[in-house]
């Protein structure tokens, strides 16, 4: 049996929500598995089923920079280890030059091999120097450790995306929380038209407000949707619900669950009376034009857990 320590109490309490004696009964059952347990839970009725996000754990922002013709968007998440040094306009430019860094000479390589093509760059504001050697420069005037964990270029038309198009971005306010999404478009010319900017910038808000992990239910992984059917299933039956309405009520359940991780499968954040999904057909309509959204990023500062993002020494 393993050890049910009092961390691991407060950790599955944290993911979940659930009281602190559920949470030991279920740790127990699970054998000190925390996912385990989590199922547990939730097939009891005692937790949600919240997205595992990490808690954010760094201080920083999110740089941005989007093409004047609404065809290239650039994230980059800059990191500190406080809000003070955040919000100091060096910390800001600094950002800010970032992502226009990465607009202005990518494509970069996905994941963490494009922020290390990034730290060997000459910095754009200064060529005198790179990357990494700016951030090391900046780490040892202000006294925090800093870095680069991730970034994202999205442009029309790249790594084989539709031609025509275009993005919407979005930064909350205190740039904690920056999303790109990419509307297609049919017709070049759609994509010039204020109906058409304001779909893409209203998008972006609702990936940024009901933060989905997917963009339709086609998207979704097999695997998930039939743990996810398992854990409703059983705890329609640990709820007392008779064994020829269950099939039922999971099928509710699953078109819920679909509502919360699909984005175009979400109710609109501006008119909750339709989907995200409808909002795009009914504009397409408006405009004369079959829209769709193959992709978008959303970065959260601090999501990204687990990385030691100061650049290596030169």
């Amino acid at each position: 049996m393993a050890e049910i320590t009092a961390q691991l109490v407060k950790e599955l309490r944290e993911r979940t929500g659930a009281g602190m004696m559920e949470c030991k009964k279920a740790l127990i059952e699970a054998n000190g598995d925390l996912a385990e347990a989590e199922v547990v839970l939730r097939k009891r009725g005692v937790a949600a089923a919240a997205k595992k996000s990490s808690r954010v754990t760094k201080q920083g922002l999110i740089g941005s920079f989007a093409s004047a013709d609404g065809r290239l968007g650039v994230l980059i998440e800059v990191n500190c280890e406080s809000d003070f040094v955040a919000r100091t306009d060096e910390f800001q430019a600094m950002a800010a030059n970032l992502a226009r860094q990465v607009a202005e000479h990518g494509p970069y390589p996905e994941g963490d091999a494009g922020v290390e093509h990034l730290h060997g760059q000459p910095y754009i504001a200064d060529p005198s120097t790179t990357v990494a050697r700016l951030i090391s420069d900046s780490i040892a005037k202000i006294g925090e450790n800093q870095g680069i964990p991730r970034l994202a270029r999205l442009a029309v038309g790249e790594n084989g995306g539709p031609a025509t198009g275009g993005l919407g971005l979005y930064i909350h306010p205190g740039s904690q929380i920056g999303v790109l999404v990419e509307v297609s478009a049919t017709k070049a010319e759609t994509a010039a038209k204020a109906e058409f900017q304001e779909l893409a910038k209203d998008i972006a808000m609702q990936v940024a407000a009901a933060d989905p992990m997917f963009i339709r239910k086609e998207d979704v992984d097999p695997t998930v949707l039939e743990k996810e059917r398992e854990i409703q299933r059983s705890r329609a039956l640990a709820e007392g619900k008779p064994e020829k309405m269950v099939d039922r009520i999971v099928d509710g359940r699953m078109a819920k669950f679909y509502e919360e991780i699909c984005l175009l499968e979400q109710p609109f954040i501006k008119e909750n009376s339709m989907t995200v999904n409808q909002l795009v057909s009914q504009k397409g309509a408006a405009l004369g034009d079959e829209l769709g959204v193959p992709r978008f990023v959303r970065f959260k500062v601090g999501d990204k857990a687990g990385s030691d993002d100061s650049p290596a020494d030169e």
